[in-house]
């Protein structure tokens, strides 16, 4: 099971991805949790010790000199577009509570520089993850799907659009739409979170009516309350977690339907 999860920044994209990661992880499954969010929160969210110390594989120059044969930075005529990867999940995955963790840093894009081969080693290495890897894959994105190319869209069991009850995350989730739409990617669904009330709900659904709704996600300030007392957010919130568990229900049924 593939599972991306995207949306606008500070929606609550990574607080889902960890619940979720855990909820598959203490049901047995194999987990490998990517953070593909150029705000890397996914590993502290998660609990892991010494969070902030953790490397992204974009930022490990030597690693993608020695696998693209280019400098990260420098103008390079040639490099490798497909180099070896299948041995970095090993190498680089931290583990903790029963979860893999792979933190990937940003894509770069044109005008900051020739940044061609670090790219070339993530989207090699995401494409590696998703197309081989036999276990539950949880890709915590940016708002958007660069990660993702048309050959990592067939893999993708569901792309998950975390939506609050604002005008801008409700754009963002139709601009995602059409952007996975261009890559072949069709399973598609909302989780509404920040809710305060049935008319939060009401306001997402109208303003979406061509989307699958996994769950909704109520407004809860013991979150809030967690992260300013620098405490752990993933058991702040029992309602949270109670709606998580049915999200992660939901995410089961639908993919085992959509299974021959």
């Amino acid at each position: 099971m593939k599972i991306a999860i995207s949306g606008k920044g500070g929606v609550g994209k990574t607080i889902l991805a960890s619940l979720l990661s855990r909820a598959f992880a203490q049901s047995g499954y194999s987990v490998l949790a990517i953070d593909a969010d150029p705000d890397a929160n996914l590993a502290a969210t998660l609990g892991f010790p010494n969070a902030d110390q953790i490397t992204p594989i974009s930022e490990m120059s030597s690693l993608i000199e020695e696998r693209t044969g280019a400098r990260p930075g420098q103008i390079a005529s040639y490099f490798k577009l497909n180099p070896k990867v299948d041995d970095l999940p090993e190498r680089y995955c931290q583990e903790s509570n029963g979860i893999k963790l792979m933190v990937m840093g940003r894509i770069k894009r044109g005008g900051t520089g020739c940044y061609c081969p670090e790219n070339a080693l993530l989207q090699a290495l995401i494409t590696h993850l998703l197309l081989t890897r036999d276990e539950v894959v949880i890709l915590d994105m940016e708002a958007g799907i660069e990660h993702l190319g048309r050959a990592t869209a067939k893999a993708v069991d569901k792309l998950i659009v975390v939506v609050e009850p604002s005008r801008r995350s409700i754009e963002t989730a139709l601009r995602i739409k059409e952007l996975a739409k261009d890559i072949g990617l069709q399973n598609i669904a909302i989780v509404g979170n920040k809710i305060r009330s049935q008319s939060d709900r009401e306001s997402l659904t109208s303003s979406l009516p061509n989307f699958e709704f996994l769950g909704f996600i109520p407004y809860d300030q013991a979150i809030i309350d967690a992260d300013l007392a620098n405490l752990p957010l993933l058991d702040s919130s029992q309602q949270i977690n109670n709606e998580v568990g049915n999200i992660y229900q939901a995410l089961l049924s639908t993919i085992k339907q959509s299974t021959p």
